[in-house]
């Protein structure tokens, strides 16, 4: 009987030691694969060490009031992208709030086809008053109907941010034609680390 006891511990153990062991696998291979996820790089060089999460920024936001700013930098997914140039995006916050990305200067514009892809951008936080015109013609830039457009009447409160720099999610290769102007040449994220 005490045989059989000892038995069963050490199976028990075994058993154990072989989970932990194919856990660790599977993170490391987790871990490598995001590494290796390619990012193209628009606008000044960032890389993805420290950025907040969208959480984080909607916390910030909160705390804002028109007319102040936060320099910054965050990741999030990519809800929308100006159809026509690409010179903006919107980006998923918590609670089905986005951010308005628009580049410093109109300086560079990011893929017309990145939509639903994840992104870290680099620059500056604020809120602002946006006017009729302006989110009528940000809808048009989206692709929405006449009849949705049409609907906006009234100025809105929106959550804003100015990139300095961005990585999309994705390769040259995928990007091939979806950008207007010059862009910089991409890099994957195990390359970004080492800057």
């Amino acid at each position: 009987m005490k045989n059989l006891l000892i038995l069963a511990f050490l199976s028990l153990f075994v058993s154990c030691e072989t989970a932990n062991k194919k856990e660790n696998q599977n993170t490391s291979m987790s871990e490598s694969i995001t590494e290796a996820v390619p990012y193209a790089s628009f606008g000044a060089q960032i890389n993805k060490e420290d950025a907040l999460n969208s959480k984080e920024l909607s916390e910030i936001y909160l705390g804002l009031e028109v007319g102040d700013s936060v320099d910054v930098k965050f990741a999030s997914e990519i809800n929308s992208v100006c159809k026509k140039k690409g010179c903006w995006m919107k980006l998923d916050l918590e609670d089905d709030k986005e951010t308005m990305v628009r580049f410093k200067d109109y300086g560079f514009f990011v893929p017309k086809n990145s939509e639903g892809k994840e992104t870290i951008v680099e620059g500056i936080a604020f809120v602002e008053r946006t006017s009729v015109e302006d989110l009528k013609h940000f809808a048009e830039d989206g692709g929405k109907s006449k009849a949705e457009i049409e609907a906006i009447t009234e100025p809105k409160i929106t959550y804003s941010f100015t990139a300095t720099g961005v990585l999309v999610q994705g390769t040259d290769e995928e990007f091939e034609g979806q950008v207007e102007g010059e862009k910089e040449v991409s890099e994957t994220t195990s390359d970004l680390e080492t800057e």
